[in-house]
């Protein structure tokens, strides 16, 4: 017999165990048995693979060439030292594969980190008590409990069910919802209407089941055998960065090819242009680029994390320093989602919270209590706030009540209302709560000093109009009813039996308190050019009053409730977010993504918060999807790019501050590498153009681009956000990477300046041997080694003046704070350290084609860094002066 065709206590008996659940100690033992409830990645691409494709990308291909045809020439032509130029650039190859992989490695390793920090869990009873555990520790034999939001774990047997709807795509692909029952059922078990299988979303209800499979057992896992792992594509920052090293490389290609057809125009031999077409080509490419870009976003991720923000992939790390338009939820974002009970309005009458003892025992009291899903278990409630706020106050003021729920139509955001039905002293009566507007249409009576009678329109108006006064004071405001049934048949409910001809119980305000950190956030919001709109389910009158508190509205906001909403075209829609202050109340969460959508349409980069069932499809939807660690369902984490961990709009700015601070790091790095491309380059020219001994060799430019230039990249990277950072409106959606600005100041500014530095060096050194113009001096003279070791030092020494020069682009270097970077210092010992093993060492010596420099040298060189940084700096001045003129 199969699982789904048994009755309730077959199921027991078959899976052994009971309605209290398993014992921890049985719940143990049969973890080590069945193994962990986890579905496993059947197939990966094996680490060995995914180090191979390294050595096949366009970079690496022009390289292989390149060592191809020096391994050639030496054959062809030996004696000219083609062989160990060739063997350079196998090892620039495998070092920067090694390099590339590493980074990549690490931070994937850094997102699967960072995801551990979200786990999955679920609500079980063992030894009779409900606990909370690890989705990955249930068991076969387990009891769990399913709600709105849960992602059911594994395959299980429903024991009981209220209203329970699932989702379940991930297994069927049909995104139609199923109501389940706890029926035996005939049929397939794929089929079977009693069955909440693992990966599917429970979209409504609340319902109890066995787990009879987990892990690899459940359908799912059995599918998943079928299938293998999806690889992640690149970013659109990352595609931009390959694309502009396919490019670099590409023109530096052809200026190999332009000048080695040039060379040989002039007269030069062969292999004195073959040398230089491979010098400049390797001399432009941009060889350590990828894989710091990716560091940086792997630690603009870490970063993130530790200020609350889980980036679930490094690709939003760029997207949300572009993020126009912020769509947020009120409760719990906004606010603390601390409900309390401020104000009870029944009968005619508004009491405070403090002053509640003539309600002992009132059907309002008894109504919050019992049409009411939070427990108070081992000492702590549980349960969402809004409950827990009502639950308590209830128990304060009513007797211990027994009364079994035998019914219940579980809330969601498109009825705005929750009813039960509860039997007790031999009475069965219905309990509701929910929007003003859904309820009070349904009820014909209201509680008076008179005992139950008729409900007016008089009664009405005044209920609504109290309603609106507690809302005005930024309370969210519920109403309560409830009726005595005559007869209700429990097998087939009829929700209409218990929903209509209810009697009026009264009003009760909660207040949520705004958290005090919003304010400052949504300031900086306004400064950062980001638009800031509240989504929210409660009424537009709370919704202004905790805007104005908060400091979202200043003026009078263009505010749109659910209904109309839903009657507006999208010119309309549109029309309404244009305005400056914008406020969606008593809406849905299926709403959202259409206010997404037509934000987007308008060019906006939108982020958007949500934590329920229906909010996945905006947060998918949304550049950014942002949900809520703490009160978000499992379905909104998964289809979010970003959790908040401590469900703070406060976060979201510091996460959007630190997204504008990696793509600025980004560009620092870029400047800083492409600068030094100009000093390795113009030796070559000079070379080819002058007629004059080659001043830097292939392996120095490899010393410096995969040597000493590595590590201060790195630690820009890892700058902190500058101060005016959210002083800047949000960049452009199609504003390139490699703009003009950066470009220009690279390769026509700073690089120049370096190329100046380190032609002085060679030519100080020559003429200080008494090198005459015309003259080439041997390979492996000491004065010709000397010059060139001269040439090397001063890019070394003018990059560490270009560090500090590229930790911004228009402010002074002091401005950052000069020691506010420790990663650059230790980047700069590093640089000082290896090159001075280059120069004063023989394996340095002998591998890099150096020789030793005298103190006098050093001190003909350095001065060109205060003249780098001096020059920058007279820069950086004019352009805050011009920018300062025109505002």
């Amino acid at each position: 017999m199969k699982i789904h065709n048994l009755a309730k206590d077959a199921v027991f008996q078959t899976l052994v165990t009971a309605e209290n659940g398993l014992s921890e100690a049985e719940a143990a033992k049969r973890l080590s048995e069945f193994g962990l409830n986890e579905i496993k990645e059947v197939r990966k691409t094996p680490l060995s693979l995914r180090f191979l494709k390294q050595f096949t990308h366009f970079l690496a291909i022009l390289l292989f060439i390149g060592a191809g045809l020096s391994f050639l020439s030496d054959y062809l032509h030996p004696g000219e030292g083609m062989f160990s130029l060739g063997v350079a650039i196998v090892g620039v190859i495998i070092i920067n594969a090694l390099f590339t992989f590493i980074q990549e490695y690490k931070a994937e390793k850094t997102v699967e980190k960072l995801r551990q920090f979200l786990p999955f869990s679920i609500r079980t009873i063992r030894d009779g008590k409900e606990k909370e555990i690890p989705s990955k520790d249930v068991v076969p034999g387990d009891i769990i409990l399913l709600s709105e939001g849960i992602k059911v774990p594994a395959d299980s047997r429903l024991i009981e069910a209220s209203y329970l709807m699932v989702n379940n795509a991930p297994l069927t692909g049909e995104s139609e919802s199923v109501l389940l029952n706890v029926e035996p059922s005939e049929g397939e078990l794929i089929e079977s209407k009693n069955i909440a299988f693992a990966g599917a979303t429970v979209i409504s209800g609340t319902g109890k089941a066995v787990v009879f499979a987990s892990g690899m057992r459940t359908e799912f896992g059995r599918i998943a055998h079928l299938t293998s792992a999806v690889e992640s594509g690149l970013s659109p920052l990352q595609k931009e960065i390959v694309k502009a090293t396919r490019v670099v490389a590409a023109i530096a290609a052809s200026v190999g090819i332009i000048f080695f057809c040039l060379g040989l125009i002039t007269g030069r031999n062969f292999w004195d242009n073959f040398i230089f077409t491979i010098g400049i080509t390797v001399a432009l490419i941009p060889e350590g680029m990828l894989p710091t870009v990716t560091l940086a976003l792997a630690m603009g991720s870490q970063r993130m994390a530790k200020r609350k923000a889980l980036i679930k992939t490094l690709t939003s790390v760029e997207t949300l320093g572009s993020v126009t338009v912020i769509c947020t939820d009120k409760t719990g974002t906004l606010t603390q989602n601390k409900m309390d009970v401020r104000k009870v309005s029944t009968e005619g009458q508004i009491l405070a919270a403090d002053n509640l003892k003539s309600l002992g025992n009132h059907p309002i009291m008894k109504t919050a209590l019992l049409c009411n899903n939070a427990r108070f278990v081992d000492g702590l409630y549980t349960g969402d706030p809004t409950e827990i706020a009502l639950l308590n106050v209830a128990q304060a003021h009513t007797e211990n009540i027994s009364a079994a729920r035998v019914f219940e139509i579980p809330f969601d955001s498109d009825r705005k209302r929750m009813v039960t039905v509860n039997v007790a002293d031999g009475k069965t009566c219905a309990y509701a709560k929910g929007a003003i507007e859904v309820l009070l249409p349904l009820c014909t009576q209201v509680g008076g000093d008179n005992g139950i009678v008729p409900l007016d329109e008089d009664q009405r108006t005044k209920a609504v109009d109290t309603c609106h006064a507690l809302m005005d004071e930024g309370l969210r405001v519920l109403a309560f009813a409830y009726k005595e049934i005559d007869s209700f048949d429990v097998k087939t409910p009829d929700p209409a039996e218990v929903e209509t001809g209810l009697v009026f119980a009264g009003l009760i305000g909660l207040e949520d308190p705004p958290r005090p950190e919003v304010r400052d956030a949504i300031q900086k919001c306004n400064e950062a050019g980001i638009k800031v709109i509240m989504i929210t389910g409660d009424g537009s009158r709370t919704a202004i009053a905790i805007a104005r508190e908060i400091g979202l509205t200043k003026d009078t906001p263009v505010v749109i409730e659910g209904v109309n909403f839903e009657q507006m075209d999208d010119a309309e829609l549109k029309k309404s977010l244009a305005q400056r202050e914008v406020i969606f109340a008593r809406m849905a969460p299926k709403h959202k993504m259409r206010v997404v959508a037509a934000l987007q349409e308008e060019g906006e980069v939108v982020a958007v918060t949500g934590d329920g069932v229906n909010d996945a499809p905006a947060l998918k939807k949304a550049d950014i999807g942002i949900a809520m660690g703490i009160s978000g369902t499992d379905v909104a984490k998964e289809a979010s790019d970003m959790v908040l961990l401590d469900d703070n709009f406060a976060t979201i700015v510091i996460a959007v501050e630190e997204g504008r601070a990696v793509y600025e790091n980004i560009k620092k790095f870029i400047t800083y590498i492409f600068a030094s491309n100009i000093p390795e380059a113009i030796p070559y020219l000079a070379y080819i153009l002058l007629n004059i001994p080659l001043p830097l060799t292939i392996l120095q430019i490899l010393a410096v681009d995969l040597g000493t230039d590595m590590l201060p990249a790195l630690a820009l990277g890892a700058e902190k956000p500058t101060p005016g950072i959210m002083k800047q409106p949000p960049r452009r959606r199609g504003e390139r990477l490699l703009n003009f600005g950066l470009l220009t100041r690279a390769y026509l500014f700073l690089g120049p300046l370096e190329a100046v530095a380190c032609m002085f060096g060679f030519f100080w050194v020559l003429h200080q041997g008494g090198w005459l113009w015309g003259e080439i001096p041997k390979p492996n003279s000491i004065l010709y080694l000397q010059a060139t070791t001269a040439c090397l030092t001063a890019i070394v020494l003018t990059q560490i003046a270009n560090v500090f020069a590229c930790r911004s682009f228009s402010e002074s270097v002091v401005s950052p704070g000069f020691f506010s970077n420790k990663l650059i210092f230790a980047g700069i010992a590093f640089e000082l350290l290896l090159q001075l093993l280059i120069v004063y060492t023989p394996w340095g010596n002998r591998i890099f084609s150096t020789a030793p420099l005298s103190i006098s040298v050093w001190g003909m060189l350095i001065p060109f860094m205060f003249l780098l940084l001096f020059a920058d700096e007279t820069r950086k001045l004019l352009y805050r002066s011009r920018r300062a003129k025109t505002g």
